[in-house]
């Protein structure tokens, strides 16, 4: 029986940090448990990022993932929302490596062509294969969708760089 690898998926964000966390053996994905981590707009941005963070170490802490992918930022046309976005991943990052994490970056399209086969496939889009790849998730939550996705993006990946260190 392979050993089994648990991925924890995260689509960063200030307000909402979308996370998931799956279960790769051999070439067979379970799903573990999903959700989101909420900042309140009202506090300071401080506030903020220390509630993601203890929320997304208590995650960490809970579930014990070997791996984290997150979701490289989408650069976007706005300034100041692309950097509230690099805060989160920050924190992402951060809780990562005080947490020993091997840590994996994809950016959204890579993620969106390993998942639905298509590299500008809609958030609908990422749900409903979401929904075929791991139908036990009952996943309705966008953000935590993505974050399944950058999960399975990373198993995929991992699993054939295994195979390919196991046949060399």
């Amino acid at each position: 029986m392979a050993h089994a690898i648990r991925i924890l998926g995260l689509d960063p964000g200030l307000a909402r940090m979308g996370w998931g966390v799956i279960e790769l053996s051999g070439t067979r994905l379970a799903h573990i448990r999903h959700g989101v981590l909420s900042s309140d707009a009202r506090q300071d941005l401080g506030r903020r990022l220390l509630a993601l963070h203890s929320g997304l170490g208590a995650i960490i802490a809970e579930l014990t993932p070997h791996a984290i992918a997150v979701e490289q930022a989408f650069v976007a046309k706005d300034p100041s929302a692309a950097l509230k976005l690099g805060h989160a991943r920050a924190i992402a990052l951060l809780a990562a490596a005080q947490a020993g994490l091997d840590i994996a970056e994809y950016a959204p399209n890579h993620i969106k062509k390993c998942v639905v086969g298509v590299g500008h496939a809609g958030k609908e889009q990422v749900q409903a294969m979401i929904r075929v790849l791991l139908p036990s998730a009952n996943c309705e939550q966008a953000d935590a969708a993505d974050a399944l996705a950058t999960a399975i993006t990373h198993a995929h990946l991992a699993g054939s760089l295994a195979r390919i260190k196991a046949a060399s």
